[in-house]
């Protein structure tokens, strides 16, 4: 299995999720599993606006680890996102944190992803789709992982407020 994050900080932050999942969709990716949407502080970005986080699991065949980044970054400039390698608030952002087992790192791309382990954002939503999934590196499941992060930014759950057409975090 593969699993992707997701992340928006600005304009319809759940709309530009849907709108990559789509687009995850219809890049011929079968999107098997989608954790619930988190509220979580920015973080390493010069941005006052929280972030709509997320993970998907998709199941591939046929297609490298490098021919998914080249698609995710087709998705990420179809929904408005600007050079990737600049740290400010942005549409979307798509990135991979497993392709499997697999372990790698060249210029264009690095898997696992290697800042995961440290981040609540991503560890979260990654722990309610595949809690016992084992870095390949680090020879740990996510759970443990998460259970042992040391990372003070909130990860709240996120739904819309009803009627309203407003988001709100929620404690669980």
């Amino acid at each position: 299995m593969v699993y992707i994050g997701l992340g928006s900080n600005l304009g319809d932050r759940a709309g530009n999720l849907l709108m990559a999942v789509r687009g995850l969709m219809e890049a011929s990716f079968v999107v098997t599993k989608l954790s619930p949407i988190y509220e979580t502080e920015p973080v390493g970005l010069d941005t006052p606006g929280k972030f709509l986080n997320m993970v998907v699991e998709i199941r591939v065949a046929n297609v490298s680890a490098t021919q998914m980044m080249a698609r995710l970054l087709r998705i990420e400039f179809l929904l408005g996102r600007g050079d990737k390698s600049v740290k400010k608030p942005r549409t979307v952002d798509l990135d991979i944190l497993f392709f499997g087992d697999t372990v790698m790192s060249t210029d264009f791309l690095t898997v696992p992803h290697p800042r995961l382990h440290l981040r609540r954002f991503v560890l979260k939503p990654l722990s309610k789709l595949a809690p016992k999934f084992v870095h390949p590196i680090l020879k740990r499941d996510v759970m443990d992982i998460f259970t042992k992060l040391d990372d003070p930014h909130a990860v709240k759950r996120w739904r819309p407020t009803p009627g309203r057409g407003k988001s709100s975090p929620t404690n669980s």
